[in-house]
């Protein structure tokens, strides 16, 4: 009989033809999926060429997505683009999301259905753990090792110990799946994951949608997480049912199966947090971080950037304005999301309180362009990293939030809660 094992392990063992694994065991393992973006993708490319071999060995499996710098802002970012451009049309890759129907690339992936439960995926971008709220081992790795992955369809791997989050009970008001994270990022530190999967269970996260369940993996590695995986449930199959290109296969923990250690939270106890600079475990109670005023307000990302994000945002936002010394930047993180906020008339609600909608895109989060902070500013934002310099002048400053407080920032101007507006 094989050993106990998590679900990440078993996914492993699967991929790597084996019927058991264990923590720390080395191990070569067949790819569903490599990705690659504008960043990552040019240096991909030119490692792929040094390797010598004729085309990428699935057209099918790689998928690449411009989307940090895109809309193009300047000529470099533009040679990144055409690069990748290039690429797809020598090599006849299926899966290239171009402007007009692309979008940021851990949103976009799951919504056209080239993730599936079940997946082993590896991504040369750290927040590629995301697509583990649906079953999936997915991971991100170096432009090196995605250029191995599109040669060969496979790549190496030390298996991860897991840890296991077990969340129960009821959120309280205004609380979402990024409080949710924020608060074990700010209880376990940058590191407390360290190269180990961080598999979320328990009831709270049970009643999250997909939209949250996204958030809290795209996170994992905020925690130094190896990746983030939740189990398939009803929810998952409502998501992936008639969206998935390919069968998927649903993996789950056994009842026995040895855990790094476990985490029980009650959920009651989590409220809307803020993660102060520099760093994502720097968490305060947004209630205790009035006295914060911001200069701007960023809603969007791979973390915060879906359709329910964009409508708690204009809940809260309908009927105010933004502060006079705040700008408000809302940037949907895929052209679907962005039609529909458009038909839920989300855009009126944004537009009415003086805001700016933008095209999907990357852009403010990694300090590429759609809002850059000048030197000392402040700025409130959905997305999933503060460290100095991320969005602007190294003596900028960013605060992590959820939607919700970043709306109510955005209309009083301080870090503070939708209740305070009155």
């Amino acid at each position: 009989m094989p050993r106990p094992m998590t679900i990440t392990e078993k996914i492993l063992a699967a991929h790597a033809g084996l019927d058991e694994v264990e923590p720390g065991q080395l191990i070569n393992c067949r790819l569903d999926l490599v990705l690659a973006n504008d960043v990552t993708a040019p240096i991909a490319i030119r490692e792929f060429r040094r390797i010598g071999v004729d085309g990428v060995w699935d057209t099918d499996k790689i998928a690449l997505v411009p989307d940090h710098y895109t809309p193009n802002k300047d000529i470099k970012s533009a040679e990144q683009a055409k690069v990748m451009r290039d690429f797809v049309r020598e090599q006849g890759i299926s899966h290239y999301y171009e402007i007009g129907c692309m979008g940021v690339e851990h949103a976009l992936l799951p919504e056209q259905g080239v993730v599936g439960a079940g997946d082993l995926i590896i991504g040369a971008d750290s927040h590629t753990c995301t697509y583990g709220a649906l079953g999936v081992f997915a991971t991100g790795v170096g432009s090196t090792d995605a250029a191995v992955g599109m040669a060969t369809g496979e790549a190496w791997f030390k298996v991860p110990s897991s840890l296991k989050f077990n969340v129960t009970g009821e959120l309280g008001p205004w609380v979402s799946a990024k409080d949710i994270i924020l608060h074990i990022i700010g209880m376990i530190g940058v590191d407390g994951a360290l190269y180990q999967s961080m598999e979320f269970t328990g009831s709270t996260v049970e009643a999250l949608d997909m939209d949250g369940r996204m958030t809290i993996c795209n996170m994992a590695i905020e925690a130094g997480g190896k990746s983030g995986i939740i189990a398939v449930d009803d929810t998952t199959r409502a998501y992936m049912e008639g969206r998935t290109e390919r069968p998927w296969t649903e993996y789950f923990s056994d009842g026995d199966a040895e855990y790094a250690a476990v985490y029980e939270i009650d959920a009651a106890e989590i409220k809307p947090t803020v993660a102060f600079p520099h760093l994502p475990s720097n968490t305060r109670l947004a209630e205790d971080s009035r006295d914060i005023w911001v200069d701007q307000v960023v809603i969007g990302s791979c973390t915060n950037g879906r359709l329910e994000d964009l409508r708690i945002a204009a809940g809260i936002l309908k009927g105010h304005k933004v502060h006079e010394r705040v700008r408000l930047i809302v940037i949907p993180a895929t052209q679907q999301i962005y039609r529909d906020a458009m038909h839920e008339g989300l855009f009126d609600i944004f537009l009415d309180a003086g805001a700016a909608v933008s095209t999907p895109t990357c852009g403010p989060c990694l300090g590429g362009h759609m809002g850059i902070l000048a030197a000392g500013e402040r700025a409130v934002a959905t997305t999933n990293r503060n460290f100095v310099g991320r969005m602007g002048d190294p003596t900028s400053e960013v605060y992590l939030s959820s939607p919700a407080v970043a709306a109510a920032t955005a209309v009083l101007g301080h870090i503070g809660l939708p209740d305070d507006l009155g």
